[in-house]
């Protein structure tokens, strides 16, 4: 019988992700709570040096696929990978970062795997040999929760849903012997690392994000000046992103990426349903907009009434003065 949890462990460049160190912490309380263990696996080209800080957050075993046909990501590739760790490991629940590796990989893996897929998840619930997951639904105005038929239960977790925690141990370590095959490699994704120092969008704790009501291109230096203040991630809304004015690799919202950071600033974004159900579930939102109607303020927890070329420098001196 199915049972225990395993986990993705995302890396880039040899980096452990924040994401995967949430999705361990995750997984991690998930088998306390099961009364079960917790395995990982790790995919890439010279990752045997991170399986020491896989079992720092709690993994009894760590499976590598180490190869050099899995430098470069691609889902067919790194689901074969995954699938040999399920062979090993026999789990209930399998757990991928709920971002743009795992979002692709998840369904990959389920459909080799012939059962279901949660996404976005925000809770897990694993007792009696059953698996429940909720997750948001209707742009986050509601949730849902979901049963899985068949096991294993493949689930991505919404980031910044469980912080970082180490739960140290002396796990074992296991090697798969698992290549590529020809067929998996006909496509491979690239990430490009950005050059900004900033925080990568979906795993900062804090957030600045600028819409239509910044005005244009040039006028969102206030944004990035606000968040370079607040060492925070510079976001964006879709028609900002349509306008041309920020790449859409910023772009927050239904069509663009989810967040859940600690604190989400909101500037000139009137707060359409699409926008709302990428940052909803943020712990704090603060919104700054000189319609006192918009609809951003009914989720706001701190809302501004002001013109925001008046209200972010003020912020900006704050921040100054603190320091």
């Amino acid at each position: 019988m199915a049972e225990g949890i395993l986990v993705f462990a995302e890396q880039r460049n040899g980096h452990l992700m924040k994401a995967a160190k949430e999705v361990l912490t995750a997984g991690h309380t998930l088998a306390e709570e099961s009364g079960t263990e917790m395995s990982a696996v790790v995919v890439g080209e010279g990752v045997d040096s991170l399986t020491d800080e896989i079992a720092q957050f709690g993994a009894s075993n760590v499976y590598v696929a180490d190869d050099a046909g899995f430098a470069n990501y691609t889902g067919l590739a790194y689901a074969e990978a995954v699938n040999a760790a399920v062979n090993e490991a026999d789990p209930a629940v399998i757990l991928f970062p709920a971002d743009s590796m795992g979002q692709d990989l998840a369904p990959v893996v389920a459909a080799k795997l012939e059962v279901g897929n949660g996404s976005d998840v925000t809770k897990v619930n694993y007792s009696d040999g059953k698996v429940t997951a909720r997750r948001p639904v209707y742009a986050g105005k509601s949730f849902v929760d979901i049963s899985f038929r068949k096991s294993p239960a493949v689930l991505t977790v919404r980031p910044n849903t469980y912080p970082p925690e180490e739960h140290p141990v002396n796990g074992t370590v296991q090697s798969l012997d698992v290549t590529p095959s020809d067929n998996a490699l006909r496509v491979s994704a690239t990430f490009e690392e950005s050059e900004s120092e900033r925080p990568e969008l979906t795993e900062a704790e804090r957030i600045v994000s600028g819409g239509r009501g910044v005005g244009s291109a040039d006028d969102f230096e206030i944004i990035e000046k606000l968040a370079d203040a607040l060492g925070a991630a510079v976001g964006a809304s879709r028609a900002v992103t349509d306008a041309g004015w920020r790449p859409y690799s910023e772009q927050v919202g239904q069509t663009g990426k989810t967040v859940s950071p600690a604190l989400y600033v909101a500037c000139g974004i009137s707060g359409a349903i699409q926008h709302l159900a990428g940052m909803r579930s943020s712990k704090v939102i603060v919104a700054i907009n000189k319609d006192p109607e918009a609809p951003i303020f009914k989720i706001a927890d701190y809302g501004i009434v002001a013109d925001l070329f008046e209200a972010i420098p003020r912020f900006i001196e704050e921040l100054e003065n603190q320091d």
